[in-house]
């Protein structure tokens, strides 16, 4: 039958009505429905000659035996946010399963042929993104946090973990499922405006935004807010507002895509009558080059400095969390590049903001490349999240085609030896 990209559409739908409410997907790793979503997408591949395993980090492999044990990695998540959308994972997981039906009835594959349902990529339910793909490349590394993890009804990670299969300690020994890996290709919908603001469905992720996160405290005096004078507060939250509103020139002067983000303030005493002593605000700065990473933050240091001086309080700095910035594989954006002009015409080249799966891949040395598809009004982690059926048909396409060329590229010797 060939390559059946509506039926993509047909089984994304299904899966949203499976396991989905009026609210919106409800895949939420390391739950009942997730597992669900789990056993609906085996069915899936019934009649596949595909050999099915879950590893010690519980992501779920279908894999395609090939003429060489070197293996062609497609890849996605199947989980959720909670009233979450019905492409956002799904569609990578869905289009690879299409793709990897039309390679099994063409025969044989001259190398291995895996598709990987990663656990955990959103990590909606203990604030732990990236679980399976992280463990699989070995940068879990942070094992003692995450048992002292808990959801909102205080259940511990490891006991939920527990419940899917899954032991923490053994979680990395998921690292050999990378080992034969020469090459992984993964589509995802955008989720921001870009494509949609040039009228492209498709466009090629030359990498993974580097992220600076930090939480920084403001500390003035608490004084009663009706009988001390304006010119004589030392009004914590005034430094945490001049910044938020620096961040956007901030952003322009680095420029080539800087975003910077201040996404919560918390003001102690916390009351309507008292000058803020305390404020204790969260940044997210992210670059797809690590200089201009390095740039952002630089600025951001020099102008809280400056507002902490003019408003005569302090300022502190702790960082929560930097990853780097990943670059994807020049060869493998140029076969995909091919694939997307094949089928739609024009392709573009745009960086990643959201993080993702592939990157973890690409962080273990593993070539890597991935395919936006356009998300409609930029929309995702909601119910309205959404993409015209036929550009989802044209992205399935499209990562066939660029399926192909890997294939190819593999088999002679190209990707990780």
């Amino acid at each position: 039958m060939g390559l059946n990209p509506g039926r993509t559409v047909e089984e994304l739908r299904e899966l949203q009505e499976v396991t989905g409410d009026e609210n919106g997907a409800q895949r939420v790793a390391w739950t009942d429905t997730w597992e669900q979503a789990r056993d609906w997408l085996r069915g899936r591949l019934e009649g596949v000659p595909v050999e099915e395993e879950v590893d010690e980090a519980g992501n779920q492999w279908f894999t395609l035996p090939g003429g060489s044990e070197r293996a062609l990695l497609i890849g996605g998540h199947i989980d959720s946010v909670p009233n979450g959308g019905w492409l956002d994972g799904a569609l990578n997981v869905m289009a690879g399963v299409e793709v990897l039906r039309r390679i099994a009835e063409e025969g044989q594959p001259p190398v291995t042929v895996r598709l990987v349902n990663w656990a955990d990529e959103e990590g909606a339910r203990f604030g732990r993104s990236l679980f399976g793909s992280s463990a699989a490349a070995g940068s879990m590394a942070d094992q003692d946090e995450l048992r002292q993890r808990r959801d909102n009804d205080g259940v511990a990670l490891p006991d939920a973990l527990r419940e899917h299969g899954v032991d923490l300690d053994r979680a990395l020994d998921a690292r050999k499922q990378l080992e034969s890996a020469a090459a992984y290709l993964e589509l995802h919908i955008e989720q921001g405006p870009v494509l949609e603001s040039m009228d492209l469905p498709l466009g090629v992720v030359l990498g993974t935004f580097g992220v600076e996160r930090h939480q920084i405290t403001w500390k003035g005096q608490a004084a009663h807010a009706g009988s001390t004078p304006m010119d004589q507060r030392r009004d914590a939250l005034a430094g945490a507002a001049k910044l938020d509103l620096a961040l956007r020139e901030i952003a322009a002067e680095v420029g080539d895509g800087a975003v910077c983000t201040s996404g919560n303030v918390v003001c102690k005493p916390g009351i309507v009558t008292s000058v803020v002593e305390t404020a204790e605000q969260l940044l997210d700065q992210r670059h797809l080059d690590a200089e201009k990473l390095a740039e952002l933050l630089r600025l951001a240091k020099e102008r809280a400095d400056r507002f902490a001086q003019e408003e005569s309080i302090e300022v502190s700095w702790e960082r929560i969390w930097q990853i780097e910035p990943i670059r994807f594989d020049e060869t493998l954006i140029g076969f995909a590049d091919e694939a997307i002009r094949e089928v739609s015409g024009k392709s573009h080249r745009l960086p990643s903001g959201p993080l993702h799966d592939a990157a973890e891949v690409s962080r273990a040395g593993v070539p890597t490349v991935m395919v936006f598809v356009q998300s409609l009004r930029g929309l995702s982690h909601t119910k309205l999240e959404d993409t015209k059926p036929e550009h989802v048909e044209v992205s399935v396409r499209a990562l066939d085609g660029l399926a192909s060329r890997a294939l190819v590229w593999v088999a002679g010797g190209g990707g990780r030896s």
